[in-house]
């Protein structure tokens, strides 16, 4: 979600002036309580210029470049460093004179540092070594690059750095070699779980991830194979919406995995799987510090989106609170892509209410004002869920905004969307997170596939 801190008007009032500056990234404003029917702090602002780097995560050396690798997921099954769409960093340049020397370095201080871009003179490391012979000597000033000693070599199952490729990283998470911070755990997660897929990232503008998204398999009582897919989107505006939308995602997964194999409906158990991830996302509010709570128990509750996915023969069923969305796409494109969401936003209900055209209500600045979201200060948790008889095979698209405000139409997800993308669902869900990165990755960026089956049924709504 964008860190935009602002409050919007009411969605009765289009004329209401606009809002104001935007808060920097990141940043967790106080305000008063969000009134029934005003959206709360913008969801997402519109698409914004393309950035061609990510923020510089902080680090010991600060010389050393982002490094934006993958890790492995916390949601399963990992992905190697190198497998995400960030490359690896190169290995740092010596510490200035003043900077806090890495492990291993010298004691005595640079005097001239390499120039940038300029190869070692010899190994690979990163450690600046005196030579014995040099001890004391005219040229004591004369240093060399030198491979880590291979005596005290990373554990076998140690994290290794992402920048230098050597050193082992502590348990503050950096490089006891070179001083690199590492990536956190969701800068970029992907998960592949028997036919569903999902990718989430962090995007290149904020710094850090406050999507999430969970999926899994079971079976209905009759022993039929059932697909899940959730997706939540954190409202930056709230404390802590990372932690939010991983407890929501989290939640909602685990309740739909119970639910369904006793032979509840799928779309009574996606209602319920929404009522228990609004309470894990209530339940945060009550960890605040009592202090906090004492003086405004429910300001800037922890909030996110959710939007969800069931998929099992015949029968597609979506549930949602927020601006997430689902999009059928068929896989032989012989019909239209439909979008089978609406989204709980500003620019939404100016539509419904006739106020406003589709493009027009989008283009607004208060377009992606949210007025339906999981957390202690929502004013009325409405669920909303739906179920469909699609009669060909298609792909069901699970995302947050970040990859929507880069293909908002049907028409225009179902072209970002591979042919192949039933047969390679993560290799898909690669594709659109890139899409989302190419066209500036002002948003984090979560998306799942969820492969729907060819069946003999008809089309129409259940």
């Amino acid at each position: 979600m964008s860190a935009d801190a602002r409050r919007h008007p009411t969605p009765a009032d289009p004329a209401a002036p606009s809002p104001g500056a935007p808060a920097q990234p990141g940043a967790i404003p106080a305000g008063p309580v969000p009134h029934a029917g005003t959206p709360r702090a913008s969801a997402s602002g519109a698409a914004a210029p393309a950035s061609s780097a990510h923020q510089a995560a902080p680090g010991r050396n600060p010389a050393g470049a982002d490094p934006q690798a993958a890790v492995p997921s916390s949601y399963g099954t990992g992905v190697p460093a190198a497998a995400g769409p960030h490359p690896a960093a190169p290995a740092a340049q010596p510490a200035s004179a003043g900077d806090t020397a890495p492990t291993g370095a010298p004691s005595a201080p640079v005097q001239e540092p390499p120039a940038q871009g300029r190869p070692p003179a010899s190994g690979t490391g990163v450690r600046l070594d005196r030579r014995a012979s040099d001890e004391g000597a005219a040229g004591g000033d004369d240093y060399t690059l030198q491979a880590p000693d291979p005596r005290v070599a990373p554990e076998p199952h140690a994290a290794v750095c992402v920048a230098c490729r050597a050193g082992r990283v502590d348990d503050d998470g950096y490089c006891e070699n070179c001083g690199h911070a590492q990536p956190r755990e969701r800068d970029h997660m992907e998960q592949e779980c028997g036919p569903v897929a999902a990718v989430s990232d962090r995007g290149l503008r904020h710094h850090r991830n406050e999507d999430a998204f969970a999926v899994g398999t079971t079976t209905l009582p009759d022993g039929a194979p059932v697909s899940v897919a959730v997706v939540c989107d954190g409202v930056s505006s709230a404390t802590r919406p990372d932690e939010a939308s991983l407890a929501a995602s989290r939640a909602a997964n685990a309740s739909l995995l119970d639910a369904l194999p006793r032979g509840t409906h799928p779309q009574q158990a996606m209602h319920e799987a929404i009522l228990a991830a609004s309470e894990a996302v209530n339940a945060l509010a009550g960890e605040q510090p009592t202090e906090a709570r004492e003086h405004a128990p429910q300001q800037n509750a922890p909030a996110c989106t959710i939007v969800g996915a069931v998929v099992t023969a015949g029968l597609l069923v979506v549930g949602w609170v927020g601006d997430s969305r689902v999009y059928w796409i068929p896989v032989d494109r012989s019909a239209p892509a439909a979008r089978l969401t609406e989204d709980d936003s500003w620019a939404a209900q100016m539509v419904a209410a006739g106020l406003m055209g589709e493009a027009e209500a989008y283009a607004d600045h208060r377009a992606h004002a949210i007025t339906g979201w999981l957390g202690a200060d929502a004013y009325e948790l409405e669920p909303h869920t739906a179920a469909f008889k699609p009669d060909r095979p298609g792909v069901v698209v699970v995302c947050t905004d970040g990859l929507w405000n880069y293909a908002e139409s049907a028409d225009d997800m179902a072209e970002a969307v591979p042919a192949d993308a039933a047969a390679r669902p993560l290799h898909a869900a690669r594709v659109l997170v890139g899409h989302a990165l190419d066209g500036g990755g002002h948003d984090n960026v979560t998306v799942a596939l969820v492969p729907f089956p060819a069946v003999p049924q008809g089309a129409g709504s259940a």
